[in-house]
């Protein structure tokens, strides 16, 4: 993909809806284009790979191993962002993530993303306050995904 489309496939995400053009351009000039095959492996609960992802098409998993199973906890569609804690320098994943179909998406190395911030406080700012609504819509619904899976355990034991 050329610079010229790349930039055009990161003003449609809504992800940056709200940015200025200053910093939507920054941004473009992070992205990369990515390729995951369908039932490809992105990346496993715990590991310390950095990368933020704006989903272009394809649809993933986000899931927890468990023994002897495995527990999906949400499923992304283009138009979402993977990998928040990109950004947290040495967090490590908290979920695995799963391609469920052929994905294209932007990746943005999060050692990259956080030089950005410090160079453009301005623009660190501003993907900041974005990505805690993409971190508050996530918890929201993996406790509606939560109350869902344990509500009759839940009355059974008569709480």
């Amino acid at each position: 993909m050329t610079t010229t489309s790349l930039g055009a496939a990161l003003r449609r995400h809504r992800f940056v809806a709200e940015f200025e053009p200053e910093h939507i351009a920054r941004l473009g000039d992070l992205a990369e284009e990515v390729h995951f095959a369908e039932s490809q492996i992105i990346f496993r609960e715990g590991d310390d790979y950095s990368v933020f992802y704006l989903l272009g098409e394809g649809m993933v998993a986000l899931e927890l191993e468990m023994p002897g199973t495995v527990l999906r906890v949400q499923t992304l569609h283009a138009g979402d962002e993977l990998d928040w804690s990109a950004v947290l320098p040495h967090a490590g994943k908290h979920f695995q993530a799963r391609a469920l179909s052929p994905v294209t998406a932007l990746a943005f190395e999060g050692a990259k993303l956080l030089a950005a911030f410090k160079a453009d406080p301005a623009f660190g700012l501003a993907f900041m306050l974005r990505l805690m609504g993409v971190v508050s819509d996530r918890l929201r619904a993996t406790r509606v995904q939560l109350l869902d899976l344990y509500s009759a355990e839940a009355k059974r034991a008569g709480t």
